[in-house]
C-alpha cells in the first residue's frame, strides 16, 4: 500500500502566506490549473480509497484531478484550526508575539500540533489493513503531520517537512518499515515553485 498525499492547489491566502485553516476559500485560477496538472501526476496509481478534507479547496482539487466521483470526506483531514490567527501571516502574529512558533505554541482559540496529530492518527488507523493505494487530498500542515506520524515522529516534527501547493508526496513501506518514499514533488508544468 502507498498513501499519496495531494495538497490542494493555490488559494489567494496560500499564495499570500496567510494562515488558512477552516476558512473555506476557493482555488485561484492558478490553483485550478495546478489541480488539473495533478490529474496526470496521479495516473500512475489506481486507488482503493480516496479521502479528502471537506473544505472546498481540497474537494475541488480532488474533483479536478479526476477522483471526485469516489471521494469520501473526513473532518479529520481538516487543516489546523488557527483560531485567533486565522487569515493572518506569521509576520503579523510576531508583531505582538515575537517568539511565536506555530509548531511549538499552537494557536489561541485553535489547535496545537498534538491536537492535529490525534486527528491524523485516526485517519491512519482507519487505513490499516488496506492493500490497495490511498489518496488523501488535504492541506499543507495536516499533511505534514500525517507524514511525521506515519514514520513514528511527533506531530510537531511536521515542521521539518515543507510542502507546496498541488504537490504529491508518497508514504509507503520499505519491507515492513514505514517510510516517506517521495516528498513535495511538484506537478510537471506548474509555474510556481512549491512553498
Amino acid at each position: 500500500m502507498e498513501i499519496v498525499l495531494a495538497r490542494h492547489g493555490e488559494t489567494e491566502w496560500s499564495r499570500d502566506g496567510r494562515h488558512t485553516g477552516r476558512t473555506d476559500i476557493p482555488l485561484t485560477e492558478n490553483g485550478h490549473r495546478e489541480a488539473l496538472l495533478l490529474r496526470e501526476a496521479l495516473r500512475e496509481w489506481s486507488f482503493e480509497r480516496v479521502l479528502s478534507s471537506p473544505l472546498e479547496r481540497a474537494l475541488e482539487t480532488c474533483r479536478i484531478a479526476g477522483l471526485g466521483d469516489r471521494v469520501e470526506t473526513t473532518e479529520d483531514l481538516l487543516e489546523w484550526d488557527y483560531g485567533e490567527y486565522e487569515g493572518i501571516t506569521t509576520a503579523e502574529i510576531r508583531q505582538s508575539r515575537p517568539d511565536w512558533k506555530l509548531w511549538r505554541d499552537g494557536c489561541p482559540g485553535g489547535e496545537s500540533a498534538a491536537d492535529v496529530g490525534r486527528r491524523v492518527d485516526r485517519v491512519l488507523a482507519d487505513l490499516e489493513g488496506l492493500h490497495g493505494d490511498v489518496a488523501l487530498f488535504a492541506h499543507g500542515h495536516v499533511l505534514r503531520i500525517t507524514a511525521a506520524r506515519w514514520v513514528g515522529l511527533a506531530p510537531d516534527d511536521g515542521a521539518l517537512l515543507a510542502l507546496g501547493t498541488a504537490t504529491t508526496s508518497v508514504l509507503g513501506y520499505e519491507r515492513e518499515t514505514r517510510v516517506v518514499r517521495r516528498w513535495n514533488a511538484p506537478v510537471p508544468g506548474a509555474e510556481t515553485p512549491p512553498r
